[in-house]
């Protein structure tokens, strides 16, 4: 059943492409649908989904994870687009690049095969380059052009190192590379094919240093596509890849540890440090989500059960929190036509709802109970004192403070103090209700889940022993 989450999206968009004028307008309906399935066959359905009939793909409990990340994440983008997008046309070719790149990322979850993750994630990146350059103003075309020259040299990257991996093993599978590299050695050429694999990654996960595609990017896409990429694209073709490379193929050797876990420190810092000066809201939480990134990494790095666990669970977190925060910015920029923080303030009285879910999206990135983003980096933090980081886990404390500083601040500028006359007569986004809604209760409801054994014994801690 699992094929269906590649062929299903690809029939869709040639279908709903047919010159007929009704197919058309169903294609985000389509896109919703689908969405909506893959997370109901996800949450009740995982064992039909375990089986594949035309294609060699796998399931576990990592790839569970990410295919319902991507399902919220798709079905809430496409709403937000419905109710932005005014343009019927751009509103198709929207919603088609949305179901390409669900079709992208569902093949990187799914797939065993380095070349085959490669292909995919190429389907998604070439609709993140248009769906960033979708409105063609200035910003955006600038913002895609960045993104396409990053990302072409992390595919470089990338492309030759599976090409060096299948001269020295014969294959790309994961199974195969991993024996040839468990018996071949510390090869110079072995060695430059990994760090090619891994740097390609780090631009991908918008990782410090290589993150310079991603506050331009985030910021300057359009509204709906800013939700897309902030809350599932960069975590599936980049995060999770390295995951589940790492894992699977390369093993979490001492060195690979240190230098993950090095990297992810860098980035929690670096990228939490450029969101407090930040005045553009989408900029600032773009710099976030890198922050967020490298607790991840972090995580991972431990290379402890908790620490995988922690790791897993922040990525599904961190894609509902941080799509929710982009709802909201969305919302504003709707009916405000501003993106300057200084330029806001006072939007609760007239946008209640946004106002709410802002609150309820910043405290659970910062970290504060009893909401989901808490428990993650609960995990988090007590793996990296488990494992005897005593030094990051202070950090990570440390960090989440700094990170609620910056959103307790971005909530002054922009939803408390005094109301700006030009907004008098704005409203609630009432178009933007159901994901809005929707992505608050899943942060809500999955932080007091965690008080129960329904989350921690389903799919999220299994992931431990991957």
């Amino acid at each position: 059943m699992s094929d269906i989450l590649l062929i299903g999206p690809l029939l869709g968009v040639l279908l709903f492409n047919l010159p007929i004028q009704f197919f058309r307008k169903a294609m985000i309906p389509f896109g919703v649908a689908f969405a909506m399935f893959q997370a109901v066959a996800v949450l009740f359905f995982p064992q039909a989904l375990a089986i594949s009939v035309l294609l060699p793909l796998a399931l576990d409990d990592l790839t569970l994870v990410m295919l319902l990340s991507i399902a919220i994440v798709v079905f809430s983008a496409l709403l937000v687009g419905r109710g932005i997008i005014e343009d019927e046309i751009k509103r198709c070719n929207f919603a088609n690049l949305v179901v390409l790149a669900l079709l992208g990322m569902n093949g990187v979850v799914l797939c065993t095969d380095l070349f085959s993750i490669y292909v995919f994630i190429e389907i998604v990146a070439v609709s993140s380059f248009i769906l960033i350059a979708l409105e063609k103003g200035r910003a955006g075309l600038e913002g895609a052009f960045k993104y396409f020259v990053l990302s072409a040299a992390a595919s470089i990257a990338i492309l030759t190192g599976v090409a060096l991996l299948l001269v020295v093993s014969g294959s790309t599978r994961f199974i195969d590379v991993a024996t040839v590299l468990g018996t071949a050695g510390n090869k110079p050429f072995l060695l430059l094919a990994l760090a090619l694999f891994a740097g390609g990654l780090f631009i991908k996960s918008g990782l410090m240093p290589f993150h310079g595609w991603v506050p331009d990017a985030y910021s300057s896409a359009p509204a709906a596509v800013s939700v897309l990429l902030a809350g599932i694209v960069t975590k599936t073709t980049g995060v999770y890849v390295l995951i589940r490379i790492v894992g699977d193929v390369l093993g979490l050797t001492p060195t690979i540890r240190e230098i993950m876990m090095l990297v992810g420190v860098i980035t929690l810092v670096g990228g939490a440090l450029a969101a407090l000066v930040q005045n553009n809201f989408k900029r600032m939480l773009a710099y976030s989500s890198i922050s967020q990134v490298g607790y991840i990494v972090l995580s991972f790095g431990t290379g402890t059960p908790l620490g995988i666990a922690g790791a897993v669970f922040h990525i599904f977190n961190h894609s509902v929190f941080k799509s929710l925060l982009f709802v909201n910015a969305a919302a504003v920029e709707k009916k405000t036509g501003v993106g300057a923080m200084n330029e806001m303030g006072g939007l609760a009285s007239k946008m209640p709802l946004t106002g709410f879910a802002s609150v309820v999206g910043l405290l659970s990135t910062a970290g504060v109970p009893p909401l989901s983003g808490f428990w993650s980096k609960l995990v988090i933090i007590l793996a990296l004192w488990q494992s005897g980081h005593f030094v990051y886990a202070s950090i990570a404390v440390l960090f989440s403070l700094v990170t609620l500083a910056y959103f307790l601040l971005m909530q002054r500028k922009v939803f408390f103090g005094h109301l700006r006359h030009s907004f008098e007569n704005i409203g609630e986004a009432v178009e933007l209700a159901v994901p809005t809604v929707l992505l608050t209760a899943i942060t809500i409801g999955v932080g007091l889940l965690m008080l129960t054994p329904v989350i921690k014994g389903s799919f999220l801690l299994p992931v431990s022993g991957m």
